[in-house]
């Protein structure tokens, strides 16, 4: 990788979700879809949609931050899912859908404090971010069959219902056409 490459985790609801939007977004290397933030090593789907592992279900995002900035992927990750609700995106409920970044530097943790705060500042939502910010520590794989899952299965009715207002969603924000 070169030195302007960065990593970060989002969990914002169904993974499926966050890769399908970030895999449309110019500067994005690489989406994977996986668990952390958790106890449990080596977690299955099924382990993880029981809510006993504590994991989240979130994507791994491989960018260049010379072609899209943090604060670009954050204002994406805060525009495309509810950083308000506890637990909960939608008809996903379980810890497992939670909101959460998982930083990997101090300087990620910084623009994710400063994000928050400003949304928080500009009464962004009406209530409360409840997103949860952590140290990164591991994550897993999702199983290959949800990998890419939105682009292998554009006629599955949760792509239909869930993924594709995301996706127009990231459209609307791309006023500059800088971002797909």
């Amino acid at each position: 990788m070169n030195s302007n490459w960065q990593t970060i985790y989002l969990g914002g609801g169904c993974f499926w979700c966050l890769e399908a939007v970030f895999q449309r977004v110019n500067g994005v290397k690489s989406v994977v879809s996986g668990y952390s933030g958790g106890t449990v090593k080596n977690p299955t789907y099924e382990e993880v949609s029981s809510g006993t592992t504590n994991h989240a279900e979130v994507v791994k995002i491989d960018f260049d931050s010379a072609l899209v900035s943090l604060e670009k992927i954050l204002d994406i990750f805060f525009e495309i899912h509810d950083p308000t609700t506890l637990n909960q995106q939608g008809a996903d409920i379980g810890t497992q859908y939670r909101s959460i970044i998982l930083v990997t530097s101090p300087y990620q943790l910084e623009q994710c404090l400063k994000k928050i705060s400003e949304l928080s500042q500009a009464k962004k939502f009406s209530s409360q971010i409840l997103t949860e910010l952590v140290k990164f520590q591991m994550f897993y794989p999702a199983e290959k069959y949800h990998q890419n899952f939105y682009n292998n299965n554009l006629d599955y009715p949760y792509c239909r219902v869930v993924i594709d207002p995301k996706l127009k969603k990231l459209i609307d924000i791309n006023k500059n056409n800088d971002i797909i």
